[in-house]
């Protein structure tokens, strides 16, 4: 009978392994022979860890699948999943959920990586010490052998990464990563895609849940044989970086249950995560709004004199600053409390203004002929100050954001709220 992707098919099941690699396949009935008993020939000679190599056919049209069922009764260690949908994602989210192995891994068939990368990139997972682990052509120490077009593409969509989605990791799409089995139980739920941007939406959602990303600089010979449509990936590519966007703009994800599902509350209680990066990324928004308040003070000042142009360009500034502060820099999503959370930073911005109208106010009680200039200066001046109390008042005002979400569900399984999201999806 032929199984679906909800039932894939599996041979040959061996007692459960430190590391389990999965080679998703499609069409590959030449190179597939040659790929696995190489793989196999090199974790029987001497790699320290017990190993198993799933083979998982995608709805291969070929003879793929009777290859990869030859090798699996051949091969000690070797196992099959068939699946009747294309895509790279499904075949690894399929091999992984179903995999009883301490750690999971995949690698491309053309082996375009040099094994011997293999034991740096499994052993901080099985160690513990580190979550993930990717290979990468874009590190200084990586040796890569490939064309100029593929490199400028690789390069440029790292970078996209990096502008977009604030993504930290040097490259996204080797074929070449690991992760500890009950992480990729807990981020697979959440990872909607089924083909190429699937290693980037898992990376993106890792480093948002706090876990750790090992990167080993690999020695990768390009593949002339590659079937990678590259417009229609790069099309696609794009979709998902716009959905992952919006995600986690919107706050649709739970990341908040994902930390806590993975471990990585603060170390200490009462420590908030990311401190230093709240600092600056509060001084972008802060810097922001000073240059769009002093562009308001001097169109409107002529209009309504200095009160009154102070007034209105810190309070149109005061309510765009507290929703970028809101989303950039204390990563709160969604619309619950949104309401709630302005009218308490206009709050904090009474407080401002008091600040800058009582400078203002001084100013033209000891120097009323002071030039439009001296004004500026006084209140920059004054708004500065007013920051540091901004920022400890912000802080106040989300500080139970994220705490709020997680009581909702207290008491429930992680793992079983993190599958209802996908099925309801």
């Amino acid at each position: 009978m032929t199984q679906t992707e909800a039932e894939p098919q599996t041979t040959q099941s061996t007692r459960a392994p430190v590391l389990d690699v999965v080679i998703p396949v499609y069409n590959e009935e030449t190179d597939l022979g040659v790929c696995v008993r190489r793989l196999h020939a090199y974790l029987r000679a001497g790699f320290p860890f017990t190993a198993r190599i799933t083979i998982a056919d995608n709805a291969s049209t070929d003879a793929t699948l009777a290859v990869a069922q030859l090798l699996a009764t051949e091969l000690d260690g070797v196992r099959v999943l068939h699946l009747d949908a294309k895509g790279r994602g499904r075949a690894l989210r399929a091999a992984w959920t179903g995999s009883d192995a301490a750690v999971v891994a995949y690698m491309d068939v053309d082996l375009s990586t040099d094994l011997d990368a293999l034991l740096p990139l499994v052993a901080p997972l099985v160690s513990g010490h580190s979550d993930l682990a990717i290979g990468t052509r874009l590190d200084a120490a990586a040796r890569v052998v490939r064309g100029p077009k593929r490199e400028i593409i690789s390069r440029c969509y790292n970078l996209l990464l990096k502008t977009t989605l604030r993504a930290h990791f040097s490259d996204a799409q080797c074929g070449f990563k690991a992760v500890r089995g009950e992480v990729a139980r807990e981020l697979l739920p959440l990872v909607r895609d089924g083909e190429w941007f699937f290693d980037t939406e898992l990376l993106v959602l890792a480093e948002r849940a706090g876990l750790r990303i090992h990167e080993v600089p690999v020695d990768w010979i390009d593949d002339p044989d590659s079937r990678v449509d590259i417009l229609d990936t790069a099309r696609k590519d794009l979709r998902g970086i716009w959905r992952l966007t919006r995600a986690l703009t919107t706050g649709a994800l739970p990341l908040d249950e994902l930390r806590a599902a993975v471990g990585r509350e603060p170390l200490v209680a009462g420590v908030p995560l990311g401190m230093v990066g709240q600092l600056v990324r509060f001084a972008i928004v802060g810097v922001s709004s000073t240059l769009a308040y002093i562009v308001l003070y001097l169109l409107l000042q002529p209009l309504f004199g200095g009160q009154g142009a102070n007034l209105v360009a810190l309070l149109v500034t005061a309510v765009g600053n507290t929703a970028a502060n809101r989303t950039f820099t204390f990563g709160v999503r969604g619309r619950r409390d949104a309401v709630s959370h302005q009218f308490q930073g206009l709050a904090i911005f009474g407080f401002g203004l008091a600040i800058t109208s009582g400078s203002l106010f001084a100013l033209h009680r000891w120097a009323p002929d002071a030039p439009v200039a001296v004004e500026l200066g006084v209140l920059v001046t004054a708004n500065l100050v007013a920051t540091l109390a901004r920022f400890v008042g912000l802080r106040w005002v989300f500080r139970h954001a994220g705490s709020d979400r997680t009581a909702t569900t207290e008491g429930t399984d992680s793992t079983a709220r993190l599958s209802t999201l996908e099925v309801r999806r």
